[in-house]
């Protein structure tokens, strides 16, 4: 595990806070808990998820809704939040001075904190089975690396207020499929790819989108987290295939080497492929905005 202590203790241009002296957030003095589950508490009581209004009886204004979780990078996410209020960031704040974020801003806010306290972690992009019984939905964790060495699966976004039958911060292998295990076991006929993506989306009964595709966008997406480029769920680049009637021999081959990948080097080594790797320029197909072309840059410090 040195290799993935030194890889992922790093953060990355999209976890990395930047300075957050006056953001309440003083590693150095201790104002920050190291443990991972005190961690995921903190990140649970400062974001709202964008389907999360009714659960608090909060109406999430839609100026929120649609730019909130369209941030990319977590310094972002920390302005957003000292702006709408100077209470500490350790302490519990009200949905109305949350962050309106999805899953994703979860995961990658629990993974910068823990990366700022001193443990390795990363997110990984995958299926959750716990909100939707019979249904696999998109979702994004946290994977971090415990103190006796194993990697273990953690999910903020549920560690408190949902009922779920597991350790929120040991989440297990059954409950979360990452998207290479979901390819996996489509491309086996151990599951039917109709099962996979999300549905209701925005609340709005029969909107979804499923399929082998999706699985395949997914794979790709924890591809490049798994390489440091966290990127947003709805994000996608190279040839549009939003079907599975889009789908190539080709694409299955491609994706199917990633989920035969042996171990961490030859994941990196096949994300050097152009057809995976992230590009400069990128196609996001926004929830609320359509879609757009974004050229991705650094973040301001």
């Amino acid at each position: 595990m040195d290799d993935f202590h030194l890889r992922y203790l790093k953060q990355t241009p999209y976890s990395d806070p930047g300075n957050t002296g006056d953001l309440g957030l003083r590693v150095d003095t201790g104002t920050l808990p190291r443990d991972p589950g005190r961690l995921a508490s903190v990140v649970r009581d400062l974001i709202i998820h964008r389907g999360e209004g009714g659960r608090f009886g909060h109406v999430i204004p839609e100026q929120r809704l649609r730019d909130d979780a369209e941030s990319r990078y977590v310094g972002e996410l920390l302005r957003i939040l000292r702006a709408r209020s100077d209470r500490p960031l350790t302490e519990p704040r009200p949905p109305e001075e949350r962050f309106v974020g999805t899953c994703r801003d979860f995961a990658l806010l629990h993974c910068s904190l823990l990366r700022a306290t001193g443990t390795p972690a990363r997110i990984r992009c995958g299926f959750a089975t716990y909100f939707d019984e019979g249904f696999h939905a998109d979702h994004w964790v946290t994977e971090y690396l415990a103190p006796d060495g194993s990697l273990r699966l953690a999910d903020p976004q549920v560690h408190h207020g949902y009922d779920v039958p597991f350790d929120p911060v040991d989440v297990p292998g059954e409950s979360f499929l990452r998207a290479v295990e979901a390819w996996r076991m489509c491309r086996e006929g151990r599951a039917d790819p109709e099962s996979f993506g999300v549905r209701d989306l925005n609340g709005i009964e029969g909107l979804a989108y499923t399929g082998l595709w999706f699985v395949r966008a997914d794979v790709r997406r924890d591809l490049a987290a798994l390489n440091g480029v966290e990127v947003l769920p709805w994000d996608d680049w190279g040839r549009a295939v939003l079907d599975d009637g889009s789908l190539t021999g080709e694409d299955l081959a491609v994706i199917d080497a990633v989920a035969a990948a042996s171990g961490e080097d030859e994941l990196r080594r096949l994300y050097e492929d152009p057809r995976l790797a992230v590009p400069d320029e990128i196609t996001s197909y926004t929830t609320y905005d359509g879609v757009r072309r974004v050229t991705l840059s650094a973040p301001r410090a």
